[in-house]
Order: C-alpha cells, then structure tokens, then sequence
C-alpha cells in the first residue's frame, strides 16, 4: 500500500529517536519489518514512522494497514454518497496517534444512528499514550469568516507516495483531479466535523457587512511551528540517511516532506520545496542534464539583479574599488571574468566620464560561455555599451572572449599592455568558485592573474561553505544560507518587486540549491568558499588584501537604504571587506586585491645582516 505514511503530521516528541540513533539501523530491514506478523512487544514503537513523528505499535502496523485500505474505499464511496453528517459535531484527536484517527475516521464515515446525537466543542483526547498536558484539538475553520487562527495553516494531505509528491509537484492540482463547483479538490481531504448547532447561528463579520453562515466547509488545521520544526527535523533525517547510503529510509522521509511543505507557506515552503526536489533527485539519480544552462542562467540571474539588491551591492562595491584604483590613469583596461548583460559597467563609464580633467580611454575584454546558437551574445553586449560610451563621451574599445572555463584562458590572449601605458583591472562577481570543481583550476587562473599585473583584482563571492567533503555539513550549511535568502527575498523592503522577477528570483536560487545537494564530481559547479578561505587562497597566490574604505562602506549603506528602505538589510565591514546580509548573517562579500609588491634586493640584504 502505498500511502502507509499517511495522515496529518504529528507532534515531535514521537520522532526524536529516529535523529540521532534509529537512523543508522534502519537500512534493508525497514520495509520488512513494517509489515512483519512476528512476536513484537506490545509497547514497541515502529522506529521509521517515529522518525516522522506518528506514534504506531510495531505490533499493530498490520491491523493499521488494513484499516487504511477500508478508509480509502469508505472515502471514496461517502464521497459519492455526500459527508455532509461530518458536519454535525466537531472530532477532536490526537494526530500522531495513526491508530485512533483511522479508527476515529472509520466511525465518522460509518456513523450509527444516534453517533451525533450530542457532541461537545472542546472535549480533550482521551488517549493513554498521550499525558493530560499534549491533549489537541482540532479546529474547524468557516471560510466565509475573515478571521483565522494564527500561526496555522490550511492543510490539505492530496500526495501519493511517488514522485509527483515531491514538493513543487505536489504544491499543484495534478491533472487527474476534478475540482467543484467550490473550487475546492474532490480528491482524498481528511476533514472533521464542524458543530452544526454553533455555525448555523454565527454571526460573520467581513469587509463591514454581517451575514449569517449556513455552512461550514471544516478542514484539518495543523500549527506551522510544530510542523516547521518537523519539517526541518525530517530534511536533516533524509540527509543523513542519504549519506549513510540508507536509500530506503531516505526515499520514505523524502515523500514525508512533501506533505509536511504542503503545510507551510512563505519562505519556509519554498526552500522545503527546492531541497526536497534535490534530494529527490539524488536519491533517485535523476540529475539535470544541464544543471546550469548560461543563457538560462544569465536571464534568471536578471531577474535577480532587478529585484534585490545583492547584485546591485556586488557591482557598485566593486566599481567604487576599481574607480579608485584608476584615479589619474589616462587609460584603462576592465577584464570580467562574467560578462553576462553588463550590468556592472554603465555606472563605471558614467563615474569615468565625470572625471574631473576629462574621462580616460576605456578598454573592455569581456569573458562568457559558448552559445548554444549562432548568436554572438558578448558582441551584443559590447555593441550597447558602446552607444552608451559614445552618448557620455568616453572614447570605448570592447573585445569578447567565448570560454569554457576560465582556466582555458592564458594572458596572452588579451593584449595585455604594460602598466605605464595603461591600468589594468581584474573583476569576478560570482565566478571563481566554479573553479574548484576542476583539479589545479583555481591555481592557474589566479597565477595567469598575476601574469597580467592588474593595479587591482576585485572579488564577490557568497559567504558560505558549500565546499565541504562531508555531504551533511554542507547540506546543514546550505539548508541555513538558502533559508536566509530567501527570508530575505520575503521581506522585499519599500518597493515589491514583479511577481515575474520573484518567480525568475526563486528559480535562479532554486537551481543552485539542486546543484549543491544532488550534484557531485565536476558537474557540482556552485562551490561556495567564505571571505576567510578566500583569503587564504588569494594570500597563497602572492596576492594582499585592498582596504575597500569608509567612502564605500557609506555609499553602499546609503544605496541600500534607498532600495530596501533599510528594513532588514544589514552592511558589515570586515577587515576591509564588505559584507551584505540578511539581519545577522552575511550572505555576500566583495574584497579587493593587488600583487604583493617584490622585495626589494636591499631589503633582503638588510634582512640577512
């Protein structure tokens, strides 16, 4: 059967076993187990449903199943016949006791005669394995009425344990399903019964107008703290049975998911919805065959860049540490490591042209990926900024370079001219992570750095570990840095952005959380460092750290204020770095480099005295 799982999520207490201890032993045997006739001790808990929070006697599993199939067809027949006598009392039960609410909805769908003669609204559980003070309920909800509980959640339980329960396939109508003259599924619903006798003659008060409610349509409410916390509990419990190789449990967490996601809403829904996906597809092996497409990539990266402000602070920082850098150059030379749109340098051109004395001449070398058509996407690029270069009155050179990876390139393919002739700048916004996915990659790129003799390199990278070896710590870590930003993309200060540019945003950081959870090898290309690693490798390279400066610091606060309205949004100076976060985690650095000078022969024999 495949929806032995099944039901309304229940307290935590009746899942902490499965954390730490249960995990590692329930490998081949689970299934078997589950389903074993054998001698069990009566108060034996089954460990995987525990796990998930249900409380189910080993020894009674059986019984259980068995009532779940009669369930089914009771539903599906009542369904047909009407259940409009549920809505003449209000049940009340304990929903990690799988057991009693089977039985509990048997006795409802097959009422005796006198079943609702008098029902009472708030009559506790009655349930031994329950203590006085875990007692719930179960509230029913009139949705002609405005007001609802807080901190609660409409939940409909419509998966079936497949893939297609997988959050974001779940969270939609499958086409199977018949909707009512309501709107509402027809599909399966657990629902309680809604006291006739006070809803009849409630009183709703709406938009200023009272009317009477003749019917209610009650559904179960569950708390979406209790099963947030479940929810987190049961995605690090399929983490870690992903890394014990336990397959079998990590494929029955991995559908659990999906029903407790469909209890939550906000940000907590949509990163239950990304990492499950991923998960999923590690456990069943089925990875994108192009995990990150570039042009998709640079499209929804757009959106991105439009609608919140973690680009915007990346290519302004950045921007301020090459303006200096060039101050009294006649002329100057960008290499961007991520061309893309070009976003990042019509504000540099405009700051250029402001120059006082008159703007130097401005050179471009723009590095991006192969088209997939014919189309030259760099030269388009470049041919717009040159209008704009002709529009300011900065005399602007632009040459394209198609790469597969930074590390194909060498120095001398971009005509590098000497430092007295002009400066040189090196920038890469979210680019040299990628790089760790390929033995010595990183070594090379920032050695052919060197070779090019920049004035200034400048880095922005995200201000996470998603580098680790061990796959739980950087799920765990992953799990905390995505929650954060999409918390963020929540709050979304004084201007909302587009529905379009939220969608395109969600997706953007959607697809990087698939590429750290499900992928591995060369093709797991999103290898987050934090500043302080970074650090150590650029120091390796023979490169010193640039103080960014107060002046920076400012103007990006001041930026921020103006696109978020300062709610939430915090900027961080860190040993000359500035970091962008949401509250009090940094989720973006930006650090500015340069060559460390040679010692002189002087010196060294000074030294040697």
């Amino acid at each position: 059967m495949k929806r032995d799982l099944r039901g309304s999520c229940g307290r935590d207490g009746g899942g902490g076993k499965g954390d730490d201890e249960g995990l590692s032993s329930m490998g081949a045997s689970v299934k078997g187990k589950m389903w074993d006739d054998g001698p069990q001790q009566d108060g034996g808990m089954d460990e995987l449903l525990a796990v998930l929070g249900y409380n189910v006697r080993s020894s009674d599993m059986v019984d259980v199943a068995q009532k779940l199939e009669q369930l089914e067809m009771v539903i599906c027949s009542a369904q047909e016949d009407g259940i409009s006598h549920l809505s003449s009392g209000t049940v009340h039960y304990n929903p990690s006791d799988l057991f009693g609410w089977v039985q509990s909805m048997l006795t409802e769908l097959n009422p005796p005669s006198s079943a609702f003669a008098s029902s009472s609204q708030q009559t506790p559980i009655d349930d031994p394995l329950l203590a006085p003070a875990e007692s719930s309920t179960v509230t029913t909800i009139d949705f002609s009425s405005s007001r609802q509980p807080s901190q609660s959640q409409i939940y409909h339980d419509d998966s079936e344990y497949d893939l297609s329960a997988i959050p974001g396939v779940s969270v939609y109508r499958r086409p199977d399903q018949q909707v009512d003259g309501d709107g509402e599924k027809s599909s399966k619903r657990m629902k309680t019964a809604s006291s006739s006798s006070s809803s009849s003659s409630q009183q709703v008060h709406g938009n200023g107008l009272a009317s009477v409610a003749e019917s209610t349509r009650p559904v179960v409410v569950v708390d979406s703290q209790e099963t947030g916390v479940q929810l987190v509990h049961a995605l690090m419990a399929c983490a870690k049975a992903v890394q014990q190789d336990n397959m079998k449990l990590a494929d029955a967490l991995v559908k659990h998911i999906g029903v407790l996601a469909a209890a939550q809403a906000g940000a907590m829904r949509k990163v239950a919805t990304y990492f499950a996906e991923a998960l999923a597809r590690r456990i069943y092996r089925i990875y994108p065959q192009d995990p990150l497409e570039s042009s998709y990539s640079d499209i929804l990266q757009m959106h991105f860049y439009e609608a919140y402000p973690y680009l915007k602070f990346a290519h302004f920082t950045a921007n301020q540490a090459i303006l200096e850098a060039f101050a009294g150059a006649n002329s100057v030379h960008v290499i961007d490591f991520g061309l893309k749109q070009g976003m990042q340098w019509p504000a540099l051109m405009q700051a250029l042209a402001l120059r006082p004395g008159g703007p130097p001449d401005f050179r471009l070398t723009g590095i991006g990926p192969p088209p997939l058509d014919n189309t030259d996407a760099l030269q388009q690029v470049g041919l717009r900024l040159a209008r704009l270069a002709e529009t300011i009155g900065v005399k602007f050179e632009f040459r394209g370079f198609v790469a597969n990876s930074l590390a194909d390139l060498e120095p001398s393919m971009l005509q590098i001219r000497p430092p007295e002739v002009e400066a040189v700048a090196v920038n890469s916004v979210l680019e040299l992570h990628r790089l760790l996915a390929r033995p010595g990659a990183i070594e090379k790129v920032l050695s052919s750095i060197k070779a090019m003799r920049p004035k200034i390199v400048t880095v922005v990278e995200q201000e996470a570990n998603h580098n680790g070896p061990v796959f739980l710590e950087r799920f765990t870590e992953a799990l905390h840095y995505y929650s954060n930003l999409f918390d963020s993309l929540e709050g979304c200060g004084v201007s909302p952005p587009s529905s379009q540019d939220l969608m395109m945003s969600e997706i953007y950081l959607g697809r990087q959380i698939c590429n750290v959870v499900a992928c591995e090898g060369a093709e797991r290309v999103e290898r987050h460092e934090t500043l302080n690693q970074w650090r150590s490798r650029m120091g390796t390279a023979g490169f010193e750290p640039v103080h960014l400066g107060s002046n920076a610091f400012r103007q990006a606060s001041m930026l921020l204020a103006l696109f978020a309205g300062g709610d939430g949004y915090r900027v961080e100076e860190n040993n000359g770095c500035l970091m962008l976060g949401w509250h009090t985690r940094p989720l973006i650095a930006t650090s500015a480099w340069q060559i460390n000078p040679p010692i002189s022969t002087s010196t060294s024999s000074h030294s040697q005295r």
